[in-house]
């Protein structure tokens, strides 16, 4: 099975692209995130057209998550648990049948939180709590659970090109990474971390002064596994090439492929 992430950043502008990648990795599942359009906008006949079955989470203008499956999707969650109030569409999950039992997935888009000091902030740190929460109940189901998407963190300085670019950023900030290192504390792996620990493997390169050409990236798109994918996990690979096509995302898909069948 092959498991896909990708904040395609407008699904609308990309989806040419989106085409093009299916068709060349062929991922069994792939998560999206910023599609930036509400469910009824969603190109759902293109998607499917593809061979996917499609189940999203949607917003006007912002955010949005996806999930487009070659089996059907089952026991489908919209919105992270922990507080009703909250109306943006960050995250969706969905259970999908296999020969060998059950797989969990979850599509990611964890808060950006930036400026430091302010609500954002406080919203991103507040976020990756409940997060953490709902997590440790998943866990407590003992399936292959993963949990996908762009988790606007970089883990560690090798997560970036130019670390001390992002000392006041919140994607790089000591609270949000040790939130990060506590999810990780429940059980899970990062699933690029247990494959390779070479520095340089970014999956974000910003549209501003060559960043992609310098490979001046960072990493912040991750899938994190549970004991029992973990078992199962066989390689993982970031799709840098997709940088490089006309307008693209700035962000790149990240695959892995678990042995289940």
């Amino acid at each position: 099975m092959r498991i896909a992430t990708w904040n395609v950043n407008s699904i609308k502008q990309r989806l040419d692209h989106l085409a093009t990648f299916v068709k060349d990795a062929e991922p069994d599942v792939l998560c999206l995130q910023e599609l930036k359009c509400v469910d009824e906008a969603f190109p759902r006949a293109e998607i499917e057209s593809l061979g996917y079955n499609v189940h999203t989470h949607g917003q006007k203008t912002y955010n949005g998550v996806a999930i487009l499956s070659k089996r059907p999707l089952e026991d489908i969650r919209r919105g992270l648990p922990g507080d009703d109030g909250d109306e943006q569409a960050r995250y969706l999950e969905g259970v999908i049948s296999t020969s060998a039992g059950v797989v969990r997935v979850a599509s990611i888009y964890l808060p950006n939180g930036n400026p430091i000091g302010t609500p954002k902030f406080e919203y991103k740190l507040a976020w990756m709590d409940r997060l953490r929460a709902h997590a440790r109940r998943l866990l407590a189901l003992e399936e292959p659970l993963v949990l996908s998407g762009d988790y606007n963190v970089i883990p560690e300085p090798k997560d970036a090109a130019d670390p001390a670019a992002w000392v006041n950023d919140a994607l790089f900030q000591p609270e949000s990474r040790a939130k990060f290192r506590e999810l990780l504390n429940l059980g899970f792996i990062d699933a690029v971390r247990a494959c390779s620990d070479q520095p340089g493997l970014y999956s974000f390169w910003d549209y501003q002064a060559g960043a992609f050409q310098r490979n001046n990236g960072i990493r912040i798109d991750h899938l994190l596994l549970s004991p029992q994918a973990q078992d199962k996990l066989k390689t993982s690979a970031i799709r840098k090439d997709v940088r490089g096509w006309e307008k693209p995302s700035d962000h790149v898909p990240v695959m892995i492929d678990l042995d289940i069948e």
